[in-house]
């Protein structure tokens, strides 16, 4: 059970790159350059893991067997599919999967963790700030601060992760995709 446990944690937290726990958090932007536009459009996409969500057009997308992520400059919106055995709760998620965000992330600082409720139905809500991979090629990297849903149905989690710079105002647009999650 622990090693099921454990390959569950490993495939859900994969998408990060493990560094060193040294990175310190780099300072946020005074102009953040994510500030998604008022005019945004947003469009359905249709995920072939058994959800849907809306996400802004023309952002370009990168899929594989668990994921989708969506992404525009600084701005990314990834959602990892998982199986798993039990709904997340507060409690589980601070346990668990939090020290591995930030074994895993970089300079990852958590700022709360609370259970929400979402038009797509309850979910366990991680907000926390990063830095960004660094640029390759002027190795800047930026603070970025992050809402993750965890939304759980029949065995399986989906976490979506919406990232921004740290101070870009994406309030309105990050509730509109996390309101349009639906599991098919």
């Amino acid at each position: 059970m622990a090693i099921g446990a454990l390959l569950a944690a490993m495939l859900f937290w994969g998408h990060l790159a493990p560094v060193s726990a040294a990175e310190k958090p780099v300072a946020a932007e005074h102009n953040p350059p994510g500030d998604i536009p008022d005019t945004q459009v947003f469009v359905t996409y249709e995920s072939p893991l058994g959800f849907t969500i809306k996400v802004p057009e023309g952002w370009s997308r990168a899929e594989d067997a668990k994921s989708v992520r969506f992404s525009d400059k600084y701005n990314t919106v990834e959602i990892v599919f998982s199986p798993v055995g039990a709904a997340p709760t507060v409690d589980s998620v601070k346990a668990d999967q939090v020290p591995e965000l930030e074994k895993a992330g970089r300079a990852v600082k958590i700022t709360k963790v609370k259970d929400v409720k979402v038009k797509g139905g309850a979910a366990v809500l991680v907000s926390y700030t990063s830095n960004s991979e660094p640029n390759q090629v002027t190795n800047k990297q930026i603070r970025l601060e992050h809402d993750r849903y965890l939304f759980f149905k029949d065995g399986n989690l989906a976490a979506l992760d919406m990232a921004a710079p740290q101070g870009a105002d994406n309030v309105d647009d990050w509730s509109l995709m996390a309101n349009s999650f639906r599991w098919k």
